[in-house]
This record gives structure tokens, C-alpha cells and sequence, in this order.
């Protein structure tokens, strides 16, 4: 017992050890397995470094495309149907794949949802990649 008491009528100040002891050989021999299973290396492809300059290309103007109160859309300050919406995006995704313009979408605070779902739907099935909103 920790407060048994010896015969100097104290109590025992002795710590026992040995359990301690016992757990930290346990992790020991834990970590001694453990550690050469850390070690193996990992092969990672990492990209390389080319010498070639890439010509950046300047992206072209962005699509304004404005959605309002009373759910007409706009493309560009003109009013377009959303049934037309899907070719004229896929018209701007196909003059250069690699280098589309940015759909700049402004919705009005009070349109319908349900309309600015169609079109975000209309631009993911166009292949548009550069979606941007617009904050007043």
C-alpha cells in the first residue's frame, strides 16, 4: 500500500517502478518494429521544369450574362431565351477549348431561383469552365 505505514510510523515514500518500466519496453519494442515500415520510400512523379516559353494567350472578353426580377435573361444587353442559351454557350466553348471566355453571371436579388438553377445547369452541359458571379 502507498500509505501503509513502515516502521519509522511515516508513510511509505517508495514509488514503484516496475510498471512503468514494463510500458515503456513495450513501446520500445513497439517502435522498433514500427520504424523500418516508416522508411520505404514512395515513388512520386513530380512535374518537370521546361525550358519551352508558353505563349500566354489573352482571354477574351467575358460573357455578361444577367438574369432579373422577372426572370428574363441577358446576354451581353441583349434578351435571350433560355431554350437559345445552351448553343450560344457552346458556341463560345468551341472557338478555343483551351482558352474560354468567363461567364459573368449578375442575378437580381429578387429573380427566381429556379431560373439561375437552369442556367448554371445550361453552362455545365456547355462545357463552360470560367463561371464567375458578379457582386454589386
Amino acid at each position: 500500500m502507498a500509505f501503509s505505514t513502515n516502521s519509522g510510523g511515516g508513510p511509505m515514500a517508495d514509488i514503484n517502478v516496475t510498471p512503468l518500466v514494463d510500458v515503456m519496453l513495450v513501446l520500445l519494442i513497439i517502435f522498433m518494429v514500427t520504424a523500418p515500415i516508416l522508411s520505404y520510400p514512395i515513388d512520386i512523379d513530380l512535374p518537370q521544369a521546361s525550358r519551352k516559353q508558353e505563349q500566354r494567350q489573352d482571354p477574351p472578353d467575358p460573357v455578361d450574362l444577367r438574369i432579373d426580377a422577372a426572370g428574363q435573361v441577358y446576354w451581353n444587353d441583349s434578351v435571350v431565351p433560355l431554350s437559345a442559351l445552351r448553343s450560344m454557350m457552346e458556341t463560345e466553348v468551341q472557338r478555343d477549348p483551351t482558352n474560354q471566355p468567363t461567364l459573368q453571371i449578375d442575378v437580381d436579388k429578387e429573380a427566381n431561383y429556379g431560373v439561375l438553377a437552369k442556367v448554371l445547369a445550361t453552362a455545365r452541359n456547355a462545357q463552360m469552365e470560367r463561371i464567375g458571379f458578379v457582386k454589386k
